[in-house]
């Protein structure tokens, strides 16, 4: 697994109110979103007017792919027509890199009430699941 994540800085020139703002970041959000399938957040002061801190993270299972998804934003980040972006850190995870004590393992049935349901619906022991 390897986790890559982008930081940029991005200055709102015309934004008048926070409105404007909101307007051009959830764009620009929603679009990085969708194309490339990254989680993006605004990570700075909401409250600031013309300017906004956006974090992307993508996770996938090598670092080429995780380069490329983050060179593809960068790319698009430089063609801005109402906003100018400033890339202000880059940084690539790869699971090795964690120390052991940072990886906890989930157990998603801690108690053991998932297993018995799904034992009771596939004996079917207390009826049908629908019923």
């Amino acid at each position: 697994m390897v986790i890559g994540i982008l930081q940029f800085d991005l200055l709102i020139h015309d934004a008048t109110s926070l409105k404007d703002k909101r307007r051009v970041v959830s764009s620009l959000k929603d679009r990085i979103h969708r194309e490339h399938m990254a989680a993006v957040a605004e990570v700075g002061d909401p409250d600031l007017l013309n300017l906004a801190r956006v974090a992307i993270a993508v996770v996938a299972r090598d670092g080429r792919r995780v380069g490329e998804v983050l060179d593809h934003v960068s790319d698009k980040l430089r063609g801005l027509h109402d906003a100018e972006a400033a890339i202000t850190s880059r940084r690539v995870i790869h699971d090795q890199m964690l120390p052991d004590d940072e990886i906890t393992p989930i157990d998603p049935d801690p108690d053991g009430t998932l297993a018995e349901e799904m034992f009771r619906r596939a004996t079917n022991e207390n009826g049908p699941a629908n019923a």
